[in-house]
Parts: structure tokens; sequence; C-alpha cells
């Protein structure tokens, strides 16, 4: 999101919500449709947009009083009102994403090449390309950089950053760049500079003429030896501009962090271009590596692009090109960008499964890929591959850490704290500091808000920035532990709500049926449907208790008959009839 020429950075799903609503402008969006589209197919509490909300009116500077973007329609939902028109990018999109096989990224590679179009002042730049893991960021850089060196437009050195190397080995992206620069077509002169101006640097890679063999570089001597790197480099790009990758910032050790520091801080005029890659909330990122972000961001040393899911339309590109076929089959762009909620990574792996299951097909006859099956008869899952990273992901985690996101995965994409206290019988206080804790070291958790309980107190509640991490948590668990925290949570919903129960009947329901409590689960809708019957809505009651029904047959039989007797007779005064009816009376 722009404004004047200035960036605004929005996380994912603010992002996502008012990018839904501009692109249906001027008509009303229910609650419903939102979610339906946002969280298809997952229960999200109803708070949840009214906290995106609340934020993106503060970001735009909108007046919910007299609103000149988004007007509440109260209890029905939003509409966009201000006037929506396309165009182009500012710069004419200089940087084409056609040409790197790259999808949906054509402001960002426009970015990117802006800020090397500044080098030519001697403006130093570091830039900081953030988003979540699999949306792209490595992809970004290595198109843009693909495309500076086939234009010979500047140097390009890359390092990576490796988790576990941090207390280990000081320098080490450092070094891996260093080495690329020095066996790079511009290498001899590069080394000629390392040997006059920074000659430890050079020996260390076993090419100074001192020293015989490679000597590693030690933490202690950052401090003295970061300047003589610094003014090497600067020196270096006197002669064509200088771009330094570094990628995975998070698992940066110190000396490195303070390297980046002092490159960005210096005075001196420099065609240097700091390139980082890293997660979008940092959430995994050690202490060092946040704070440097920050700082530089703070103090306008640093610029970030963030990457934000893809569009649509962008999703539509990014599968044309995966299957190398202009045509698609039917609903597969849609089918592809709801369950990968536009992550490009994601999106490959949701191709890959559909093809390994059978529902995406070569025909070779044609040459194209076709489906063998409507993709609304199709569950999504998750990919093997994708679960697996996500397993690991998790099992980085110490056990209490596991345990909190498993209960937090069986309320929805949203869960409150007071819910997940409940389901593993622990102190509210206690839950809270640590969900707040997760969400500021995982970049798959973000606090989302919080609501006032019935009692007056307050709980705060978190979202997973993907459903297939709350996918892979719930399976995750044995089925008796999930009975038994469905249980707890619907137990403390009826304590929470005593009084006046029928108002969360349904979402208590939810969990009585995931506990196999058939009995308290199918009251609990019966509670939901006179509710229904008192706000008119017979449609609705009817389905609540059918569902009852169904839910009653699983009982033993004096419980069954006499539950499906009171259903089906609360089921004839709505005037609706069921075959199970018929066998009961």
């Amino acid at each position: 999101m722009w404004r004047e020429g200035e960036e605004i950075a929005l996380p994912p799903k603010p992002f996502a919500v008012l990018r839904y609503l501009v692109e249906n402008p001027g008509r009303l969006i229910s609650h419903d449709e939102l979610l339906d589209a946002l969280w298809p197919e997952t229960y999200v509490q109803p708070q949840v947009l009214r906290t995106y909300m609340l934020e993106l009116r503060r970001i735009l500077g909108d007046d919910s009083t007299q609103p000149r973007f988004i007007q509440t329609m109260p209890k029905r939902g939003y509409c966009f009102i201000a006037a929506v028109k396309e165009s182009k990018s500012a710069n004419g999109g200089a940087v084409r994403s056609e040409r790197t096989n790259l999808a949906g990224r054509t402001e960002e590679l426009a970015r990117l090449e802006e800020e090397l179009h500044r080098l030519d002042a001697g403006q130093r730049r570091v830039v900081f390309v953030s988003g979540e893991p699999g949306i792209g960021k490595t992809a970004l850089v290595d198109a843009f950089c693909a495309q500076v060196i086939e234009e010979q437009r500047a140097m390009v050195a890359r390092g990576q950053c490796v988790e576990g190397f941090a207390a280990s080995e000081p320098y080490y992206p450092v070094m891996e760049a260093l080495r690329q620069l020095c066996a790079s077509a511009d290498g001899e002169a590069a080394c000629r500079v390392l040997a006059r101006v920074a000659a430890p640097w050079l020996n260390s890679l076993g090419r100074g003429e001192a020293d015989g063999g490679s000597r590693s570089l030690r933490a202690g001597d950052a401090e003295r030896m970061a300047g003589q790197l610094c003014a090497a480099l600067e020196e270096i790009s006197v002669e064509k501009p200088l771009i330094l990758v570094f990628e995975d910032l998070q698992w940066a050790d110190d000396a490195t962090l303070q390297l980046i520091s002092a490159l960005a801080r210096r005075r001196a005029q420099a065609r240097l271009l700091v390139l980082i890659t890293c997660g979008g909330s940092d959430g995994s990122a050690r202490a060092g590596t946040r704070g440097l972000k920050q700082d530089l961001l703070m103090r306008e040393l640093a610029a970030e692009v963030a990457l934000t899911p893809l569009t649509l339309g962008a999703m539509s590109e990014l599968l044309r090109r995966v299957l190398e076929q202009e045509t698609m089959p039917q609903g597969l762009p849609a089918f592809v960008h709801q369950h990968s909620e536009g992550n490009p990574l994601f999106a490959k792996a949701m191709v890959e499964h559909l093809m390994a299951q059978g529902f995406l097909t070569r025909d070779e006859a044609v040459g194209a890929w076709r489906a063998t099956a409507g993709f609304a008869e199709i569950e999504g899952g998750v990919p093997e591959g994708l679960a697996q990273m996500i397993e690991l992901e998790v099992e980085r985690l110490q056990p209490e850490e596991q345990r909190l996101l498993e209960a937090g995965s069986l309320l929805g994409i949203a869960f409150p704290v007071w819910a997940v206290a409940a389901a593993l019988d622990e102190e509210m206080a206690k839950t809270e500091e640590a969900c707040a804790g997760l969400a500021r070291r995982l970049s798959f958790v973000q606090r989302a808000g919080e609501d006032e309980l019935p009692d007056g107190t307050r709980s705060d509640f978190y979202v997973f920035v993907h459903s297939m991490y709350r996918q892979v948590l719930v399976r995750r668990q044995a089925a008796t532990r999930r009975a038994r925290r469905h249980q707890r949570i619907a137990i403390r919903l009826g304590e929470l709500f005593a009084g006046r129960e029928a108002a969360v009947a349904r979402e208590q329901a939810m969990h009585f049926e995931a506990a196999g409590d058939w009995l308290s689960a199918a009251m609990a809708l019966r509670s939901a449907a006179r509710h229904a019957q008192q706000r008119q809505a017979d449609g609705e009651a009817a389905e609540l208790l059918q569902h009852a029904l169904r839910l009653a047959e699983n009982l033993g039989e004096l419980e069954r008959t006499a539950a499906m007797r009171g259903i089906c007779e609360e089921l004839a005064e709505l005037g609706a009839e069921d075959s199970a009816c018929v066998k009961v009376s």
C-alpha cells in the first residue's frame, strides 16, 4: 500500500481484508462473505474482522462516523466507498517480472531497481526483503540479481546465514560473499583492494601473500577489522556498484550484524547496496537481528520491501508458468489460491500434491494438464512435503510451547487465550504470558486483539498466519487428547456465559461434538435452534435440529429414543420433516 509515494507496510491478513474490499468496491460485503473468502472452511471468530478494521482505519486515517474509505453497515458488514481506478506503477514497471519467470512481483522488483539507481548518486543503501516463509523472498532477490548480472550493471556477492552457526562461525555469510566476489569476473581487482586495505580478510580466504593458508577470523577482531572491510568494500564499489546479499539474517552471528550496522552508518559515499532477506515478523530471529533491523529502519538508514501474498491474478500467472500452459483447468487458480492463501511455495506444493493424487493429469494428446474432478469436490489438505517442513518447525519448540499451539489449533485460525487455558487446564495469566512470548518469537502466530469476557475480564486472542500450520497442529494430536481438550473448552464456554448459554450454544455444540459427547452436543444444538427461532430464523433452526438428530443417532438405545423424540417434536413445530423422525414415531 502506498500513500503519496510512501510505502505503508501492512500485515498479510489486514492487507487481504483491504484488498478484498477494494476488489469489490461500492457494494456491501457481509461478515460471512469476508470470513468465507479469507478463511475458507475454517471457523473464525467474527471479532477478528473488527480488530483488522480498527487497524485499517488507523492506518488510512479513516473515521467510522464520517468514513472516506470503509463504511460500516451495523450488524451487516462493510462497504469500500472510495473511488477505485487501476493504474500502472509510477516507474512504468522498469523491471519486468516476465523476464525473470517470477509471478506477481513487478512492483517489488521495481522497488529494488529504484534502490539500485540511488547508487549512481553515491548513496549507500541497506534494504530488508521480508515476508513469511515461502512467500518468495529468495526468488525475488534471485530474479533481481540475475538481471543485474546479465546486464553487467553491478557486482553481486552472496552469503547465506545458517541456523546453528552463529555461535561457532563468526562472519560465516560475510566470508562466503567475499569468496564469491574474489572468484567473480571482477575478482582480481577486488582482491587487490582487499590486499591493500583489509589484508587480514584476504588472508582468511587463503589468498593473502603473507599467509599461505586460510585463517579463521575471530569474533573478538570484529571491532578492529570491521572498519577495514567497510573501507575496502567502499573502494571496490568505486569502479562498479557492488551488491552484497545476506540471506536469512535471523540466523546471523553478532559479528556479521555489527558489520552490517557499520556499513549502514558510515557517512562516506559508496555505490554499495546491502540486500537482506529475513522473516516478516522476525519471530524466529535472534534479539540482535530484530534490534538491528528495527534500529536501522527507525533511523531511516534502511528500507524494507515487505512481500505480501499473491493476488488471484498473480496466482494464475504463477500456475501458467508452473504448468507451462496458458489455459488453466477451470477452477484451479481459485482452488490453489484459497488453500495456499497466496503463498507461492505453498501453491507449488499444492499443485504437486494434486498431481500426485491424480487430480491433475497430463493429457499427452493435447500436451496440457487437465483436471480429473471438480475442484469443489476435492479436499485441499496439507501436502506431505509442507507438513514435514511445518512439523520440523514445531519440533524445535519446547514441549510446553507445542502443547499451547496444539490447544490453540482446536479453536480455528483465531484462538482466544481463555480457551487455550481451558483446554490445557491451566491458569489464564500463565497461558497469556506464554502466548505473548510465542507471538514475539514465531513467524506463524500473531496477536490479533483482545475481547472482554462476560465477567468483565479481558482476554487476548491470536491468529495462525496460515491455515496449514493449524491443520498440521490439529492432526499431530492423539484423538483422546483432542477430545479431552474440546470437552474442557465446551464446559468453560458454558461457565463463562452462564445464564445466556444460548448465545454460544452453537460454538459449544461444535466442541462437544469434537469431544464425542453426543448428548451434550445435541442439547446445545437444540438450545441454538431455540435461539434462532427467537430471531425468526426458522430455516437456521431447522438445520440445527437436523444436525442434532444425526448426532443423537450415536447414543445408546434409551438415550437415543428420548433425545430423538424431543428433537422431532421441535422439528414438527417448525413444519420441517426428517426421515429419521418416521422411525422414531
